[in-house]
């Protein structure tokens, strides 16, 4: 089983691409979600969450208060490893349980989904390619704010929070252009280029 890493900025397109591959044969393994997954109601990092920065981070459901974190990690460098200190073991062990399910079931290639892909040092060398999906900054922008509630600077503070378009793009083993695509062009562009990396 081959290993395909993908990554791209916020509003980038990536889940697009990712959803892209899954539907053409790959095992795709989505962090975000597992992510996300956690710290919803009854998952897995609330209670270590409620226990470190205080009940008050958990909304009246038991699942993460997402803007009242989001505030406090891009004020507070350490809360944000406070977070991913709960969350990332809990996402590292759902990957490798993913990915030993999809070889047990004959997937030839297994779609790593990694937003964070080039800043946690790690992925790039456990992939045999790397796949990123970039577009231009102020797209990045218009297509968060049109899709959730967050504002111009809030979605800025997250781009300049991840990697560089330069860092992705310089560990990338193929660059998927996502600016002026409609969505078949990009499905034929992402398929195409996966082929030509021979995974």
């Amino acid at each position: 089983m081959r290993r395909l890493g993908l990554t791209g900025g916020i509003g980038s397109g990536k889940s697009t691409v990712g959803k892209f591959l899954a539907e053409a044969g790959g095992a795709l393994v989505d962090a975000d979600a597992l992510s996300r997954a956690s710290t919803a109601s009854q998952g897995e990092a609330t209670s270590a969450v409620a226990q470190i920065f205080g009940p008050e981070f958990l909304d009246a459901h038991g699942a993460l208060d997402r803007a009242r974190m989001r505030s406090l990690v891009f004020s507070d460098l350490s809360a944000r490893a406070r977070l991913e200190a709960i969350v990332h073991p809990i996402v590292l062990r759902g990957i490798a349980e993913r990915a030993a399910a999809a070889r047990r079931a004959g997937a030839r290639l297994l779609v790593l989904d990694i937003p964070l892909l080039v800043e946690s040092g790690r992925w790039a060398r456990e992939v045999d390619a790397v796949l990123v999906v970039d577009c231009l900054e102020e797209t990045q922008i218009e297509r968060v704010m049109q899709r959730s509630a967050m504002t111009r600077e809030q979605v800025q503070s997250v781009i300049n929070a991840q990697a560089s378009r330069r860092q992705r793009r310089a560990v990338a083993d193929a660059v998927v252009f996502n600016d002026g695509l409609s969505l078949s062009e990009l499905e034929a562009k992402t398929l195409t280029l996966v082929q030509g990396l021979a995974l």
